[in-house]
Order: structure tokens, then sequence, then C-alpha cells
């Protein structure tokens, strides 16, 4: 396997409850999808030119843009509310920490510097704070820092592997996935009352949650159907629907800003590209298109 493989299957590994989400590495990966807040872009990562690197392409798929250059892993994980800068993780100085960058790529900061993982960052809609993922308390956990990486706060304080936080558009409720009952299952925890809700209970894993623009549903992978494809529920975890049925897999679902359509990544034309659907899983289109 080629180092770029061993990279993005690690950096997939990582960032999804220790490997669950992955289990094919191909030639060319599209994958951690990220809408910017207008719903025009869509940043994700892929190793289309060699090593893995953050890049922006239009919402219809046009004008692809790469915005980092850098030996090292880059991936993204999510745009501030103005859209004017972008969260994301990388290994450039030695160690998986979080960055911020201008959209456009320019004005690298490092906001995390910890011997542990810092991964997975979530801007809130206030722009005041970031959520994100550290095992800088000996487990894997979800912090909260302010959005210049001052005063981290542990949330979670769990024994077993939280992952991939997402602010609700309220920001008032963080969504991620826990190990903590055997499985990866979905949980809302409140940030005001310091309250957590179990969203989904199934015998198999359930990943990468998106809130709707109201905040009323989520939208997330499965394998429960022994094929990993995009389902949604709502945020009390009633109601829960499967949006894709196809015999490859559909994974890292990202619903846009205006709750109209939901971004993912799939295998299904025996690559992986990037494909948007409407939110009740009608009007497919790809837009990349892999060697």
């Amino acid at each position: 396997m080629s180092t770029t493989k061993l990279w993005l299957s690690s950096l997939c590994a990582a960032v999804m409850l220790g490997g669950a989400y992955v289990n094919q590495v191909q030639d060319t990966r599209n994958m951690q999808l990220s809408w910017s807040p207008d719903g025009s872009r869509i940043a994700f990562v892929s190793n289309r030119d060699g090593g893995p690197e953050i890049y922006v392409i239009d919402s219809d798929g046009s004008a692809v843009t790469r915005l980092t250059d850098n030996p090292a892993v880059d991936f993204p994980y999510a745009w501030s509310p103005d859209g004017a800068r972008i969260a994301f993780g990388s290994f450039r100085d030695g160690n998986l920490e979080i960055y911020i960058m201008n959209a456009d790529g320019s004005g690298v900061k490092r906001l995390t510097d910890n011997p542990a993982m810092d991964i997975a960052p979530a801007w809130s809609p206030d722009s005041s704070r970031i959520a994100f993922v550290s095992e800088r308390d000996g487990n894997r956990d979800i912090f909260i820092m302010n959005a210049d990486g001052s005063q981290p706060v542990n949330l979670t304080v769990r024994p077993l592997r939280d992952g991939s936080p997402t602010w609700s558009p309220e920001g008032d409720r963080i969504a991620f996935i826990s190990k903590r009952d055997a499985n990866a299952e979905i949980y809302v925890f409140d940030v005001t009352f310091s309250y957590l809700t179990r969203v989904t209970e199934f015998p198999r894993d359930d990943l990468r949650p998106s809130w709707s623009s109201d905040g009323g549903r989520v939208t997330f992978s499965s394998n429960r159907d022994f094929n990993s494809e995009i389902y949604v529920a709502n945020a009390d975890g009633s109601g829960q629907t499967r949006l894709t049925d196809n015999p490859a897999p559909d994974r890292g679902p990202a619903w846009s800003p205006d709750g109209v359509r939901i971004a993912f990544e799939s295998y299904r034309d025996g690559k992986s590209d990037i494909y948007v659907m409407n939110a009740d899983g009608s009007g497919l289109t790809r837009i990349t298109d892999s060697d």
C-alpha cells in the first residue's frame, strides 16, 4: 500500500473511531465534506494530486480549487460561520493538531499544541468557540475551546471513544458519535444544560452526523443494513429513514446550510466521488469525476 493510501486509511480511522468508517482505500479519495455557509461551495480532502490535500469545489461541480500544498495530511472539517475561514486538522508539525486558514488557503494558523491527538474541529454558529476531539486527557473526548485556541474544556469525559462533533444551528447542542455503548452511535449533548440524548440505538455503527438547517433532524451514515448508506432521523431519534439504497458504500453526509441538499461520498460508479442529492434522497447528481 502506498504512503498516501496509508495516510488516508489512518486519517479516516482516527476521525471515525478506530477505523469503523473505512473498509476501502482506492487510488483517489474525495471525502470529509463540508459546505460553505452560503451553500455555494464544498470543501473536501482528496489525494487526486498525490498527497491528501484540501480542495474546494462549487456545489454544481465546477471550479475545483486546491487550498493546501503540504507533504503532511490535511483534512477539512468546518467553515467559519462567515465563510471566511476553514478549520482543519494536519500532521504538518509532526503531530495531529488543529489549524485555521483563510478560505483561499492563505493565513494558516495553528490553534492547538498538545502531544496528544487533536482532530475534527467544528465551529460554533456564533464563531466564538470550536468543538474538537482530543486524547489529551487519556481518552478520545469532545472538547470545546475558544476560537483562538484558548481555554479548552472536556465535555464528555468518558472511558470510550467519542468523535465527529457538529454544532446545531442554534449553537445549543452538539451531535457526536460515541462507542460508550459498545458500537458507534449518535448522541446529542445539550451545551447549556449538560444533558445527553442518545439518538440512535442499533447493533451496527452509525457515523458522521450532520444537522438540518432548522436543527430538527440529523443525517448520518450507517451500515445497519450491512452496507454503508445515508439515513436521516429526528434529533430525538424518531423517524429514522434510509435515503440511499445502492450496493456500493455511501458515506459521510453533509447537509447544506439551506436544508435542501445533502452531499456525500459514494463508490457507486466504481470510484470515490462526491454526490449531491435532495434532502429526501431524490435528484442525485455526481459533482466530481475521479480518475
